[in-house]
């Protein structure tokens, strides 16, 4: 009854994924081909994550205090306001004001459906508590692999109507659309059951933000602490992505093409989740995390090497499908060492510290792509020097930036294999003997 339950829980988050996911897919796509400035790109994708770890300890409270499905509620009401308000936005501004990057109404425009994106971060800390609330723990780990593989297909299904949207339709019926699955989303919950009878509270209710009880809780378990930082470093490389790969993508194909190879590119997702579903993660679970992380790093070294949107297309597929398993192999671990009664705290900080890695990227790497290394790259010095390694186009800059940054990730998760806390808490997850190993501090 449960394990159905929850299928139809993961069914509706799928809807609210589609939904956010396609309406901001859309708005990116949209502001770059009008405005064609990186920077405002970077800096919207910087804004999401760095909200997404600003709010997530409170979130992660939130969701400690509060039954999951009345927390799922609010948000999905919350999203549905502001999209609404959004689309009113938009068809009350002239759209040459609106696309000036002088002009207040963009940037509350692009605010307003930030917000209704990023409040969507609590139903995913909800929903990650509810695996362990309804799942048994032997499962666990392949039905995180279930989790990222619907994921995976709204990812698949947003990028493909996201493209064919804004080039087909344009921005205001894609904006009509996403209103319209907000609500189908709402009434869908209205009937979802979550069986939760009490909120147990471990050392009394949590504070509305509890940053001390997160981090009390993190560092009760040897390790954890380094988890979490091993989890970050895929998120150093996602704000590269999240702030040049659309604009590099774009300089090849047309947005309705982009769109579409999303779309097929998204089975990545997919191809990397059901091998987690199928398979499971073994007894170490982190060593596929830092596996996984390295696999990201080589990609980014070599997918822009030439500007080839076949290379391009064969890199993406394979970091997308290694994003699912090292986000069910941290799944995996905290919902077993974490007393379920502390997890929405330590789900909400581990989101935090993670995901604040990628702002800090993408606020970086917009300004310094756009006014050095694209301007640098394009140059007559700049094709002599680095023609050899990158070959000739339009944005090897952005290329170049890929290529750095994949060998410092490298370094980095090449050094966290060599960790106290690395080996310790693999040897705790397994139920091994744990005393030959120094306890990390």
């Amino acid at each position: 009854m449960n394990r159905a339950r929850f299928n139809q829980l993961l069914l509706n988050t799928f809807l609210a994924n589609v939904t956010t996911g396609f309406l901001w897919f859309a708005l990116v796509f949209w502001v770059f081909l009008e405005t064609r400035s990186v920077l405002v790109t970077s800096f919207m994708g910087g804004s999401y994550m760095l909200l997404i770890a600003v709010v997530g300890v409170p979130f992660g409270s939130w969701v400690d205090r509060t039954r999951k499905r009345q927390v799922m509620l609010v948000a999905q009401v919350v999203t549905t306001v502001a999209f609404t308000v959004a689309l009113l936005l938009f068809l009350s501004t002239p759209q040459a004001q609106l696309l000036s990057l002088a002009s207040w109404q963009l940037y509350a425009f692009i605010g307003i459906c930030l917000l209704g994106a990023v409040v969507e971060s609590a139903r995913n800390i909800a929903l990650s508590t509810c695996v362990t609330l309804m799942i048994d723990e032997s499962e666990r780990d392949r039905v995180n692999g279930l989790v990222g593989m619907v994921g995976g297909l709204g990812f698949a299904v947003t990028s493909v109507f996201s493209g064919l949207a804004v080039g087909r339709l344009g921005i205001t019926y894609t904006l009509m659309i996403a209103v319209a699955l907000t609500v189908v989303s709402l009434v869908h919950l209205l009937f979802v059951q979550i069986p939760e009878p009490e909120i147990v509270h471990l050392d009394g209710p949590p504070r509305a933000v509890d940053f001390a009880g997160a981090f009390r809780a993190i560092r009760e378990v040897p390790g954890l602490t380094g988890l979490v930082l091993f989890a970050s470093f895929n998120n150093l490389l996602g704000g590269v992505f999240m702030a040049l790969l659309d604009p590099y993508g774009l300089t090849l194909v047309s947005v309705e093409v982009w769109g579409l190879l999303w779309g097929v590119l998204s089975f990545g997702f997919i191809i990397g989740a059901g091998w987690v579903s199928r398979k499971g993660l073994g007894a170490r679970p982190l060593r596929a995390l830092l596996l996984a992380n390295v696999g990201m790093w080589l990609v980014a070294m070599s997918f822009t090497i030439r500007e080839n949107i076949w290379l391009l297309a064969a890199g993406t597929l394979a970091y997308l499908a290694l994003i699912p398993v090292a986000e069910a192999a941290e799944q995996t671990v905290l919902q077993k060492v974490v007393p379920f009664a502390k997890q929405g705290r330590v789900f909400g900080l581990a989101m935090t510290v993670e995901v604040g890695a990628a702002p800090i990227t993408a606020f970086m790497i917009g300004p310094v792509a756009q006014f050095w290394l694209i301007p640098y790259a394009d140059s007559d010095a700049g094709r002599a020097q680095l023609g050899w390694l990158l070959g000739e186009g339009q944005a090897r800059g952005i290329a170049l930036v890929f290529l750095l940054a994949g060998l410092a990730g490298l370094a980095l998760t090449m050094f966290a294999f060599t960790t106290r806390s690395y080996h310790w808490l693999s040897a705790r997850y397994a139920g091994t003997d744990t005393a030959e190993v120094a306890e990390p501090v």
